[in-house]
């Protein structure tokens, strides 16, 4: 007689919560669908269709693939996010990007290779022309 609600299957991946808690050491391969918190270390491979968000003292060291990023600890390696980098006054990146967008605040490091994926409208002459 009574039926359990439907969840909406984009709703359900953005709204889970991993953290990976400060003194807390994780070598190899972590995917998933939600977004993650990264407080303290990561030693490998992070992939994922939420966003990730690397917290001041938090470290990942090797790939993350994930939509966006907000960065205030540090990351050195191959970094691919699909939309929006913002790097915070603290972020430490090393290594190479692959943003959609980057947005980065004074104080940052970004010691990285970057290439953009997006965002930048091809060279026509109508765009020439209304730049001018």
């Amino acid at each position: 007689m009574f039926s359990e609600p439907k969840k909406s299957k984009s709703t359900s991946n953005q709204n889970e919560q991993n953290r990976i808690s400060a003194g807390t050491i994780i070598k190899g391969e972590i995917s998933g669908k939600g977004c993650f918190r990264i407080e303290g270390t990561l030693d490998g491979s992070l992939k994922t269709t939420g966003k990730v968000v690397i917290s001041k003292g938090g470290l990942i060291t090797g790939t993350l693939e994930c939509e966006n990023a907000d960065v205030e600890g540090s990351f050195k390696g191959k970094l691919f996010v699909k939309d929006v980098l913002a790097l915070r006054s603290l972020a430490n990146i090393e290594g190479e990007v692959v943003a959609g967008k980057l947005s980065i605040e004074p104080g940052a490091v970004f010691n990285a290779t970057c290439e953009m994926n997006g965002g930048v409208k091809p060279l026509t002459k109508e765009n020439e022309k209304r730049s001018a």
